[in-house]
C-alpha cells in the first residue's frame, strides 16, 4: 500500500487498520488493556469499536498498538522510512 508522501506513518497505519475493520489490541501508558476495531481517528485521539460500545481515547494515553493479525503496510523494496 504506497503511501501519500504528506503522510505520516502513524497515520497510515491507523488509517489501513481503520479501512480492514482489523481487530487490535491497545495499551495505555497506565497498563490498561484495551481491544475493539479502530473506526475513527484525528490528530489528538483514536476512536475504538467493541460489541456496539464506543471508547474514546486520547493519543498521549496510548502506548502500543497491537494488531491481532500481522500487517503488512508497503511492498517488499518500497521506501519505508526517511532513513534520518
Amino acid at each position: 500500500m504506497p503511501a501519500d508522501k504528506n503522510q505520516n506513518l502513524q497515520d497510515v497505519f491507523l488509517n489501513h487498520l481503520r479501512k480492514t475493520k482489523a481487530p487490535v489490541t491497545l495499551f495505555l501508558v497506565n497498563g490498561v488493556k484495551l481491544q475493539g476495531i479502530i473506526t475513527w481517528f484525528d490528530s489528538f485521539s483514536v476512536l475504538l469499536r467493541r460489541d456496539a460500545h464506543a471508547q474514546l481515547v486520547y493519543k498521549h494515553a496510548i502506548s502500543t498498538i497491537m494488531p491481532v493479525n500481522p500487517v503488512q503496510l508497503f511492498e517488499e523494496g518500497e521506501e519505508t522510512g526517511s532513513g534520518n
